[in-house]
């Protein structure tokens, strides 16, 4: 468990790096990079700038000398929560505008052995409730932040085969406010725990024209000592079902380029994501022990996309993507954690400004399917149209 004193640093430098978002489940593939444009499509086996430590550290064996990836973005989301009894205090979007960046760095010992640094944030979200909504006994604002700093390696074994591995070091953070139920004053717990995973890649060059990429990442389990009961607006107190909110599950992913032409690039995913596992996942809340609640399912992704050459400076991006739902039923999700099947359509442009540096903006629209809360019965309401909007840029340099 981390110091206490250490919270407010920890919370500031969350907030500032990493994403506040869901994806499926709630892991992002949104961090400020060339990806987004393309709606991670190809993500495994691009490996055309620095952000390649993060997607897969194999990618490294591609890029020459040291290269500095730098990306930065902004998110707005619409997620309105309606309430069921329409006459108690609605709490509107508990979203709205959210920044992020990211920095990654390769670094190369030789023409087959790399080294390179990550940081960024891909798993969490934030949800912020109107002061005066119905539950604001029970929740207020509840926060689940992940910022990774990820030291890689990469070596190609030959023309064809390369693999890389990373350390991911997480750095995790809960916060959860709400009013008091008998004096109306507001209380924070917060929490922050470091974690440590690994990821592992592989990328595969059959030749010039093609190739295919492959990682896997471990999962992340944090500790977090939060007290998530609360009161309803009858007095009746009342548990958050935060259990499967205090970890991130592996997760593979397997990618393809295909380069039809000196002109046409065609990119594609398939991805899955482990969490099946939280359904059975027993974690402790302020002194009490007990187990998940929510009926959660494996995850599947699919992108398809294609990168335009239009000159030898500047090449487009364009990408759909598609994530099913963590729940096994979206009539039975948690207030906490609104989520659902999404789809994903980016664009972007990416321009050489020199021989050494690059420029690159992107924007990416989300929306995910509606998401139902059955409980607690009082506050019972649904998401309905979930809609997120990604605008991102990116600054590379070539050392």
């Amino acid at each position: 468990m981390a110091n206490k004193s250490l919270i407010p640093i920890v919370s500031l430098i969350i907030l500032v790096i990493a994403s506040q978002a869901k994806a499926g489940g709630l892991y992002l593939y949104e961090i400020g990079t060339e990806d987004l444009g393309l709606a991670s499509a190809g993500t495994a086996a691009r490996a055309q700038d620095a952000s390649t430590v993060a997607s897969n550290p194999a990618g490294m064996t591609r890029l020459e000398g040291k290269q500095l990836t730098l990306g930065a973005q902004v998110l707005y989301g619409d997620l309105t929560y309606e309430m069921d009894r329409n006459y108690l205090e609605e709490p509107g979007n508990v979203v709205g505008w959210l920044p992020a960046m990211s920095a990654f760095y390769s670094h190369s010992i030789s023409d087959d052995f790399k080294i390179g640094v990550a940081l960024y944030g891909n798993f969490g979200l934030s949800l912020n409730f109107d002061d005066d909504w119905a539950g604001h006994n029970l929740v207020k604002e509840a926060t689940m932040m992940g910022l990774t700093l990820q030291p890689s390696m990469a070596y190609r074994i030959n023309k064809m085969w390369s693999v890389g591995a990373g350390l991911g070091i997480n750095l995790g953070y809960f916060s959860l406010s709400r009013d008091k139920q008998l004096t109306g004053e507001e209380v924070t717990l917060d929490d922050s725990d470091l974690a440590p995973n690994g990821k592992f890649g592989l990328m595969f060059q059959p030749c010039q024209y093609a190739r295919l990429g492959l990682t896997w990442s471990s999962e992340v389990e944090y500790d977090f000592d939060i007290d998530a009961s609360g009161n309803l607006p009858s007095g009746v107190p009342w548990t958050l079902p935060i259990d499967a909110s205090v970890g991130a599950p592996q997760q593979f992913m397997f990618s393809g380029v295909l380069m039809l032409n000196d002109k046409w690039s065609l990119l594609g995913n398939v991805g899955w994501q482990d969490w099946s596992s939280f359904s059975d996942l027993s974690v402790s809340i302020g002194p009490v022990s007990q187990s998940s609640s929510l009926e959660l399912q494996d995850t599947w992704h699919g992108a398809l996309g294609t990168q335009y050459q239009l000159t030898k400076a500047t090449r487009f991006n364009f990408g759909i993507a598609y994530d099913s739902s963590m729940y096994e039923d979206q009539d039975n999700t948690s207030l906490t954690m609104p989520s659902g099947a999404t789809w994903r359509f980016g664009t972007g442009v990416q321009h050489q400004l020199s021989e050494k540096s690059s420029f690159g903006v992107a924007f990416e629209y989300l929306m995910s399917e509606d998401a139902t809360v059955p409980a607690p019965a009082l506050l019972a309401g649904s998401y309905n149209d979930p809609e997120m909007y990604f605008i991102s840029v990116n600054y590379g340099y070539h050392f």
